[in-house]
């Protein structure tokens, strides 16, 4: 958890936001938790670092549950996926929501479990 920047517009705290809520649109459209952050990410991230930090955080933590989906979709053969694909599902959602709280607050937020594909 980092601490609150100082002098954030509402706009930067909005898209900070978006970049985590995005990954929502997942559940409609296929890739669209990977695909909405990173539209966002890349309009804003050279205008404001603060929507630069959120895209870079959700982008890794939406390709690290991705990875970690797929993995748990294979364990289903040996039966094992049938536990860890629902509860890989509640971890993000509630980290997810989680993160769009801290985003829509001004504060950063480091999702656990990610993978830092980019820093």
């Amino acid at each position: 958890m980092m601490n609150q920047p100082f002098g954030l517009h509402k706009e930067e705290k909005t898209y900070g936001m978006l970049c985590h809520l995005l990954a929502f649109s997942g559940l409609i459209i296929p890739l669209g938790n990977i695909l909405g952050p990173l539209v966002i990410w890349l309009m804003k991230k050279d205008q404001s670092s603060y929507v630069d930090m959120h895209g870079k955080e959700s982008l890794n933590f939406q390709i690290s549950n991705a990875i970690y989906t797929i993995i748990s979709g294979l364990l289903i053969f040996v039966l094992i996926g049938f536990i860890t694909t629902p509860l890989l599902f509640v971890f993000w959602l509630v980290f997810t929501i989680i993160a769009s709280i801290r985003a829509s607050e001004g504060n950063g937020y480091r999702y656990p479990l990610t993978i830092r594909f980019f820093k």
